[in-house]
């Protein structure tokens, strides 16, 4: 298949699914270089960051576009987007918080809003499928 036989919703999943690989390797990396030099000190958080845009964003993108529907747009994809951002964000957060020692109660607000974003986005985009 030659890349003039892609379409434009095409080009437009190939777009999303790389921002999201690019973002799972970056976290995945950042994560692995971070414990690099925390000196025998790690976190589960740090660790695994890389999940959130693999989980929520390469593999539900990749089956929408393997199945042909539609690529969320709009408010839809704001939503999903920012959520995704949300929670890995906050997740490297938490990580380099606790490799430092600490405990902050304020994180806890990365995972609800990151999880209420995201879950709004993907119900939006379902919806509006309907």
């Amino acid at each position: 298949m030659f890349i003039l036989d892609k379409t434009e919703d095409d080009i437009r999943y190939i777009s999303v699914l790389g921002v999201y690989l690019v973002l799972t390797v970056f976290s995945a990396l950042f994560g692995a270089v971070y414990e690099l030099f925390s000196h025998g000190v790690y976190s589960y958080y740090m660790i695994y960051a890389f999940a959130f845009p693999l989980l929520l964003g390469v593999l539900p993108f990749f089956e929408m576009w393997k199945s042909g529907r539609a690529l969320p747009d709009g408010i839809a994809a704001q939503l999903i987007h920012a959520g995704i951002a949300a929670l890995c964000v906050g997740s490297i957060v938490q990580g380099i918080i606790e490799i430092y020692g600490t405990e902050n109660v304020l994180i806890s607000m990365y995972w609800i809003v990151g999880g209420m974003l995201t879950a709004a986005g993907w119900l939006l985009a379902v919806l509006r499928k309907t």
